[in-house]
């Protein structure tokens, strides 16, 4: 498929493709989906592009609330991230995370759609408090890798990268990527699907960062991350709260991507934690 037969792209998931970390909720969220669109309008720009992503969802309620919409819009480009808050909660069934990918993999690909997924990174690596979750993560994508196979489905590989581990393409909450990580995620779909100015510098690693923390400085910052970000994180699953709760998809129409200027819909004020 030529990028001139990228006439309708449907961006699917969680907070990631919403955006968070790039940009905020007063001014309006970019995030890796909405550039990729930008990216494919420069040489496509009858292009139209709808974002369902919802911040906070799981796996099945992606399926639950954003298949059947992204479906209705008959999209020949699809993206499909989600499973990293199934990995947070205490409890997780992989094999059902799977099946709810791989159920949305297999209705749009049996559409006509060319549906686009990723691997998940190392999260013990950005945040170390993260690693006794690891082995869910390398679980999970080796559930994605064998799902996409079986549909056709293209994988960008960003778990094989160390740069996608570089704290600065992390936002503070170490959850959601920064603007630099943004860019870099979209950099790597547009490589995976061959756009014209794309290539795999994605896959570079950035210059050595002499301010970051080391020793005590390190253990310092990660106890700041836990009280911050960890801490009302998981007092909102204790209250089984969410942080999509009463979200709208951004962006729930196919509009122009000259529209992206007004980053669609501007909800009220959240914190970026899942």
């Amino acid at each position: 498929m030529t990028v001139n037969a990228y006439l309708r792209y449907v961006a699917l998931g969680d907070s990631q493709t919403e955006g968070l970390g790039d940009g905020d909720d007063v001014h309006g969220l970019r995030g890796c989906a909405d550039r990729l669109a930008e990216q494919i309008a420069r040489d496509s720009p009858d292009v139209r592009y709808a974002n369902l992503a919802i911040r906070g969802r799981l796996a099945g309620q992606v399926r639950a609330e954003q298949l059947a919409p992204a479906l209705a819009l008959r999209p020949d480009l699809a993206t499909v991230v989600a499973g990293v808050n199934d990995l947070l909660r205490p409890r997780v069934d992989l094999d059902e995370v799977a099946g709810h990918l791989e159920a949305m993999y297999a209705a749009l690909t049996a559409q006509g759609a060319l549906v686009v997924t990723l691997t998940f990174p190392d999260m013990g690596r950005i945040a170390p408090l993260a690693r006794p979750v690891a082995h869910r993560v390398f679980a999970l994508n080796d559930r994605v890798r064998e799902a996409a196979r079986r549909h056709g489905v293209v994988v960008v590989e960003a778990s094989q990268h160390p740069v996608m581990t570089d704290p600065r393409l992390w936002s503070a909450d170490r959850l959601h990527a920064s603007p630099l990580g943004h860019a870099r995620i979209a950099a790597a779909v547009a490589d995976a699907l061959g756009l014209p100015g794309s290539d795999d510098s994605w896959t570079l690693p950035l210059p050595p960062d002499a301010e970051a923390p080391h020793g005590l400085r390190a253990v310092a910052a990660e106890l700041r991350w836990a009280g911050s970000f960890l801490g009302p994180w998981l007092a909102r699953r204790v209250r089984g709260r969410s942080s999509g709760d009463g979200r709208r998809a951004k962006r729930p129409a196919l509009l122009p991507v000259t529209t992206l200027a007004d980053h669609g819909e501007r909800p009220p004020n959240g914190r970026l934690l899942d």
